[in-house]
């Protein structure tokens, strides 16, 4: 008796016994069941739901469908509920005029643009300020579409569209247009840039994400040191991978940060990696090992050498103190917070000791001499400042105060 009834039910055939429509302000429920062309007995099939919700997004008039089925009956099962749930997006009331109608709700098509404040101070290039508009979702949820304008140091202006994906093979796209301008402090020359790119990036593993990036740029600067500026084109393409298990990156501890790229630019091969430690010793304190590299195979452009000196790799030196296809730096460095971890903003001290050398490509490592620079920091950090005052003493050089902030939103 049970398999027959069980075998009657399975012959039913479903149809549609109820339809509810939610989230929708602006559309009436009849529009919405005429765009889904769907009604009360309809047969339901398998692709019946997707169907509808499918039929819905091709209108382009919501920005989020969802079609859910339910059964409308315990007793009989081919009964069926479906519950379209529609998102249109955010919507405002305004008035009319009309005593018979005083109020209409109606899409809200004011540009939703966010401001930021930008501040920073790069050793070598001085101080950078300007502001960050952003639009958010221009191209669907999850995406967000930035219009940085900065003077000072580096003056730049640029188009930046970021997306988060799901579901497919690259889980974040980047991509954009900048113009901009800046003083290189070896060659004391100003070098214009005006730049196109497009990344795609993708979590891999915990703590790891793989990356590809293509793009070109337009460079004005001299191709001899001295010489008159000129322009020229590089494209270039490559590719990257990235483990990163700091909780905090400002204040990493018992972490590892390791980066390796491989790039194609102005017809010369180049690979990075720079890799960093972190070890918590006694109390709060913590130990860091530093070892960077950027290796040409061949002679690079003089825009694109990479320069040693400064708080960015070697401490003790002018920001530009020297220029190669080479560069190799070195760090050791004992961190030692003095506030609990628990503050807003934290305080702190460092000693360092630096070691870096760069040379042209042809040259050998074993032949270049190391510049060593040993020192003391004070930092500052909390929610959205970052402040970093070094003294160090360079060996065969002299002593510098090399000063690096930022405040980031």
């Amino acid at each position: 008796m049970l398999a027959a009834l069980l075998l009657a039910f399975a012959l039913q055939r479903e149809t549609v016994a109820d339809i509810r429509i939610h989230g929708n302000t602006l559309t009436p429920d009849a529009e919405i069941l005429r765009l889904a062309d769907i009604a009360i007995g309809a047969p339901v099939e398998p692709t019946t739901a997707e169907q509808v919700a499918a039929r819905l997004r091709s209108t382009r008039r919501f920005e989020k469908v969802e079609v859910l089925k339910r059964f409308a009956s315990i007793a009989d099962p081919s009964q069926i509920l479906l519950v379209i749930v529609v998102d249109e997006g955010p919507v405002q009331i305004e008035r009319t005029g009309d005593p018979n109608r005083p109020v209409q709700v109606v899409k809200n098509r004011r540009i939703n643009l966010l401001f930021l404040p930008v501040f920073n101070a790069e050793d070598g290039y001085g101080v950078t300020y300007g502001a960050r508009l952003a639009l958010p979702d221009p191209v669907g949820k999850s995406s967000r579409l930035a219009f940085p304008l900065t003077w000072g140091g580096d003056k730049r202006a640029a188009l930046e569209l970021e997306k988060t994906l799901t579901g497919t093979v690259v889980d974040r796209v980047t991509a954009g247009a900048s113009i901009s301008r800046r003083t290189n402090p070896f060659f004391d020359r100003d070098d214009d840039r005006l730049r196109v790119w497009a990344r795609g990036e993708r979590e891999v593993a915990p703590h790891v994400r793989v990356g590809a990036a293509a793009g070109t740029q337009r460079i004005t600067f001299p191709v001899v040191p001295g010489g008159t500026r000129q322009s020229d084109t590089y494209p270039s393409a490559g590719a990257d991978v990235v483990l990163d298990t700091r909780v905090d990156p400002l204040l990493p501890r018992n972490a590892i940060y390791a980066r390796a790229g491989y790039e194609r630019i102005a017809g010369v091969n180049r690979a990075d990696f720079d890799v960093r430690g972190y070890v918590g010793v006694v109390g709060q304190t913590v130990a860091a090992l530093r070892l960077q590299r950027s290796g040409a195979g061949g002679a690079l452009p003089l825009a694109l050498k990479p320069l040693l000196g400064g708080m960015s790799n070697l401490r003790g030196f002018a920001a530009g103190t020297a220029a190669g296809d080479t560069l190799l730096a070195t760090s050791a460095e004992l961190i030692v917070p003095l506030t609990s971890p628990l503050s807003f903003g934290k305080l702190g001290l460092s000693a360092f000791i630096d070691a870096g050398t760069v040379y042209e490509h042809g040259q050998r490592l074993a032949d270049q001499d190391w510049r060593q620079g040993i020192g003391g920091s004070v930092w500052f950090t909390a929610a959205f400042l970052r402040l970093n005052v070094a003294v160090a003493h360079g060996r065969g050089s002299s002593t510098r105060v090399h000063v690096g902030a930022n405040v980031a939103f």
